[in-house]
């Protein structure tokens, strides 16, 4: 059933106020693991979620595949009836049509080849290296539709990739992994050159002292602080006064080398309404290490008395719209990776980080996964055993210099950065 014949239904039972969302996914993946061709599949998905009110009171209900309507409408009103009364925030009658161009099927013949090449060429050079490669063709439309008159439509094509590499040994274990996202055809070669770059740079272990020292994050490692960041900067917390920065609009929070914006234009992670079908905006969140701006859902925005800013998405089809943000973009500065390397007299390289980052506090302790020891401008090796402590928001205005290699890690557009001192624990 198609999302405007559940809501056509739905609203004949008698129920005002009605949205359905709905997703429909056809994906080919392809992997290798250990150097080996494991699996080849072909998937096709459809998930819808039907949203009402009744009697003022909000209920979901979520079905995959074939479904009876009637069943679901009936669910949907069962868990309304558990709620509390609340005001439906709809949006009105728009119409928001993204039909991106259909891209052909690929030729799994050639994306069985690129997997094949890139093992090659690694194992290659390092003979004793499992390699495991995920490569993934994928065509995605999304409908939001609801009883006020609001059709959204958006299709998606991507392709993705994943490379990662172990290599085991008596008492080492080294894992190094790299991804890429696009709307064109995956080139391996950019991820093939950067874990080979990586591993050569780990072939020699080194140690590290106890102590503040300057630490370099890559693009990889930086997502972590930036997600800290974002929480910060949800309307959410600012609402609850679980930010610490509930009371620091127009201020300065973080260092003035940085700057950051929301931009949903920018592909490939470009997404131009939300999930409430709010048309989502560029929004300049710190210019400077000043404070400018938050993101809102609907609901939060009530809230605060603020515009919303379209940022409502759902973390999984059953779930409620929460705000979030996507496509974050750090202003990128003058000094390419190489020359904030140079720069270094002695400290740290942090590439990837076992666990968990920081909560809203800001607080981290986390093992360093992957990271090398710097000594006057050049690497010398990798570290291991190695702890890294302190606070997400007074590290960041520590920043002293920010990098020109601007790199997607997920929907984060981000640069390294050069932290002036962490604090780090060597086993």
């Amino acid at each position: 059933m198609l999302a405007e014949e559940l809501l056509e239904l739905t609203i004949k039972k008698g129920v005002s106020d009605v949205e359905v969302y709905q997703v429909q996914s056809h994906s080919r993946p392809i992997s290798f693991e250990a150097n080996r061709l494991k699996q080849i599949e072909s998937s096709q998905t459809t998930g819808i979620a039907l949203r009402l009110w009744h009697n003022g009171c909000q209920g979901l209900a979520v079905a995959y595949g074939d479904f009876n309507p009637d069943d679901l409408i009936s669910k949907a009103l069962a868990i309304s009836e558990l709620n509390d009364p609340e005001e439906p925030l709809l949006n009105d009658n728009n119409k928001l049509i993204y039909p991106n161009a259909i891209i052909d099927e690929p030729n799994i013949n050639n994306l069985i080849s690129q997997g094949k090449n890139a093992i090659a060429i690694i194992t290659d050079k390092y003979p004793e290296v499992i390699t495991n490669v995920e490569i993934e063709w994928e065509t995605e439309t999304t409908t939001l539709i609801n009883s006020r008159g609001l059709y959204c439509l958006q299709t998606d094509n991507s392709y993705s990739a994943s490379l990662g590499i172990e290599l085991v040994t008596e008492d080492d274990f080294l894992g190094i992994y790299d991804g890429e996202y696009s709307h064109d055809v995956i080139d391996l070669h950019r991820m093939i050159n950067s874990v080979l770059q990586r591993l050569q740079w780990a072939e020699k272990n080194t140690s590290v002292n106890n102590g503040k020292i300057p630490i370099l994050f890559t693009p990889n490692a930086v997502t972590t602080l930036w997600e800290t960041i974002s929480e910060a900067l949800n309307g959410k917390r600012i609402f609850d006064k679980s930010s610490p920065w509930c009371e620091s609009q127009g201020k300065k929070v973080v260092s003035s080398c940085l700057s950051l914006s929301q931009q949903p234009n920018l592909p490939p992670y470009n997404c131009p309404f939300d999930d409430e079908g709010t048309i989502t905006q560029y929004l300049n969140l710190i210019k400077e290490g000043i404070l400018n701006s938050f993101y809102t859902d609907k609901q939060t925005a009530q809230k605060l008395s603020i515009t919303n800013t379209g940022n409502g998405f759902r973390p999984s089809l059953g779930s409620y719209a929460t705000p979030d943000l996507i496509n974050l973009v750090i202003e990128k500065g003058n000094l390419s990776q190489e020359k904030l390397i140079k720069n270094i007299e002695d400290g740290i390289i942090i590439d990837q980080i076992l666990g968990e980052g920081a909560d809203i506090s800001g607080d981290f302790s986390f093992n360093i996964d992957l990271g090398y020891r710097v000594k006057k401008g050049e690497i010398i090796g990798r570290i291991k055993d190695t702890m890294l402590a302190g606070n997400v928001y007074q590290a960041l205005e520590k920043v002293e210099s920010v990098g020109n290699d601007l790199t997607w890690s997920g929907s984060c557009y981000t640069p390294s950065i050069v932290i002036d001192e962490l604090s780090l624990i060597s086993g």
